[in-house]
């Protein structure tokens, strides 16, 4: 996995075949097929694992009882230090240009990564508990609007050079604002 996710990062998805991973992990190709069933499977367990890293130690969305403000700061704390790392900003721009010609891996992209945080934070957004204290939108788009106030500047991110690191506190009060735009608009 490491060496195929150095490949693709280094060369583009499209650009890289099967062969090329086998060749720099010192495998067969067939090992690849067995265990990841080709390159868009071996994508996708790349991309699971690398969420895997931000959200695995992170308490259940479903069963937590911390209030709502303490939950989406860790969240957006977690979700934060994963979308500005500079690997991270590499695989969008990665599939960004390649998705009109690749749809799989695009397919792949989402439901490994971006789907799975919406998903979790749906089934949040719809708990009694929480709804009661959110405006009546649907979930869906209370997910949106909570990843649109943590990504900030989309288009910047992914144009430019990243900017210098923040400190962590600088971080932590970034994420603080924006949680907080976002429960200003969304709380009832």
């Amino acid at each position: 996995m490491s060496a195929a996710a150095e490949l693709f990062l280094e060369k583009g998805y499209s650009k890289v075949s099967l062969e090329m991973i086998a060749r720099r992990a010192r495998v067969a190709v067939r090992t690849i097929y067995v265990k990841f069933g080709g390159k868009s499977g071996l994508f996708r367990e790349i991309l699971a694992s690398g969420r895997g890293v931000y959200f695995d130690t992170m308490e259940d969305l479903e069963t937590s009882q911390r209030p709502i403000r303490e939950v989406l700061l860790d969240f957006g704390s977690r979700f934060h230090n994963l979308v500005s790392s500079g690997a991270v900003i590499k695989l969008y721009r990665m599939v960004i240009a390649e998705a009109h010609h690749d749809p799989e891996m695009a397919e792949a992209f989402f439901e490994s990564g971006p789907r799975q945080t919406r998903l979790a934070l749906e089934r949040y957004f719809s708990r009694p508990d929480i709804r009661a204290q959110l405006r009546d939108i649907p979930a869906d788009q209370l997910v949106v609007h909570l990843m649109n106030c943590l990504m900030g500047d989309h288009l910047k991110r992914y144009l430019f050079a990243a900017p210098a690191a923040c400190t962590p506190q600088q971080d932590t009060a970034l994420v603080e604002q924006r949680v907080d735009l976002f429960l200003n608009g969304a709380k009832a």
